[in-house]
């Protein structure tokens, strides 16, 4: 494996302009939250109005099957995303095809496994979280961690989402599960929980994306939960940093943050804003800016967890050049690689468990060590484990058995030998 050679590159934002759609969008507009909001791209043909006659037809054709066919999240694009695809030119389909921000936030039908789109096993809520729920949409999956999910939508749709079961609008191929309490009586519920629960320390709150809660009723929540003495370590989970950076640099969000910042701060409590980057290209000047706009706040720590996806960001200078941009030129730190999820559909992002173990090695020297990041298999039922932790691993058919699981993990089968092809072929 040749070395890999850190140069330091800038952060550059894209010029939305060279996309036809976008030619006479203003830089306050763009810097507008509710404009990003506004234009999300949610159809191939919102996306004709954007690229225009850049890419060709097939193109389309191709993403509207699978829409039809295969997708298990709804297409949601905010500009801010969608920017970030052929980012150094205008895109031809050829160049957008090869893209590794729109491998994974605007899949094709072409792209799908042929024989192999799902694995057997893919579950639509693959770890189980439901099973795990206190109360409804409060998964406590580990003694001392709950993750509190407080919304059903995001502010964009990744293709590979692990609660696609429950997040986002239904698809010809799923129709979503649904929380049946509303909002406040949720909230309530779990915050009564937690008051019960004193060895619960650390809450996740996400959702969905917490940039989709009306800030008024987050800050109240939040300030809520501060005020429990168990409660020690508040992390909130917003892909928008990245997506929608926009959202985190609003004026009123912002001083809201400054708030519960100087709240958990008081008490003592670690406050830290957990985002998903999974290429280099999507981190840009406004998601570094939303990023120290945050630090700046007084949140402790804004981090970083990706998920490895074949294709984005499956080599070691892939994940390199990402840490580096997060880590050097936006203020985020590295902080989890997971293994992509067993949910239906994803075949063609997996990577088997050994190309994860390959990979750990090879990160390692490069960063500072409070930066490197831990790649993982979140395995059904056990939770997170680093990718070494396998306590047993079978390459001929990709089955991995991890400490403490009831349930194994499994290797995407067009990665295996071709005798473990034949095994799942005949069984």
């Amino acid at each position: 494996m040749t070395a890999y050679r850190y140069v330091r590159t800038a952060l550059v934002e894209p010029d939305w302009r060279r996309l036809p759609g976008w030619r006479g969008v203003t830089e306050s507009e763009w810097r507008s939250a509710g404009w990003q909001r506004a234009h999300c791209v949610k159809t191939p043909a919102q996306l004709r109005a954007v690229l225009g006659s850049l890419v060709d037809e097939d193109f389309y054709a191709d993403l509207a099957a699978d829409q039809s066919r295969f997708a298990t999240m709804s297409m949601l694009l905010p500009p801010q995303m969608l920017n970030t695809m052929v980012p150094g030119s205008v895109p031809t389909a050829e160049a957008l095809r090869a893209d590794p921000v729109r491998r994974y936030m605007l899949p094709l039908a072409s792209d799908r496994h042929p024989r192999w789109p799902s694995h057997p096993l893919a579950q639509r809520d693959s770890l189980h979280e439901a099973e795990m729920w206190a109360v409804e949409g409060l998964t406590h999956r580990y003694p001392t961690k709950v993750l509190a999910e407080l919304v059903t939508t995001c502010p964009q749709y990744c293709g590979h989402c692990t609660r696609m079961d429950l997040v986002g609008n239904s698809t010809p191929q799923v129709l979503k599960a649904r929380l049946a309490l509303k909002p406040a009586h949720r909230r309530d519920l779990m915050l009564d929980y937690l008051k019960r629960t004193p060895a619960v320390r650390d809450v996740v709150v996400s959702g969905g994306d917490v940039a989709n809660v009306p800030w008024h009723q987050l800050e109240s929540f939040l300030l809520r939960l501060l005020d429990l003495d168990s409660i020690r370590d508040v992390r909130l989970a917003t892909k928008a940093l990245v997506g929608l950076p926009q959202h985190w640099l609003q004026p009123a969000v912002v001083d809201g943050v400054a708030r519960v910042a100087a709240l958990a701060r008081r008490r003592g409590v670690n406050l830290a804003v957990h985002t998903h980057a999974n290429h280099t290209a999507s981190v840009t000047p406004l998601v570094a800016e939303a990023a120290r706009a945050l630090l700046d706040a007084g949140v402790r720590d804004v981090r970083n967890q990706g998920v490895l996806l074949a294709g984005v960001n499956d080599s070691v200078a892939d994940l390199l050049d990402l840490c580096f941009a997060l880590q050097d030129e936006a203020g985020i730190l590295p902080y989890y690689f997971y293994l992509c999820d067993m949910i239906p559909n994803a075949e063609h992002w997996r990577i088997p468990l050994s190309a994860a173990i390959a990979l750990q090695d090879g990160l390692m020297g490069y960063l500072p060590g409070y930066a490197t990041p831990r790649l993982v298999c979140d395995v059904p039922y056990a939770g997170k484990r680093w990718v070494h932790q396998a306590v047993s691993y079978d390459r001929e058919r990709g089955v991995s058995l991890w400490t403490s699981s009831r349930s194994p993990y499994y290797d995407p089968i067009h990665t295996l030998p071709e005798a473990g092809q034949q095994w799942w072929s005949a069984h």
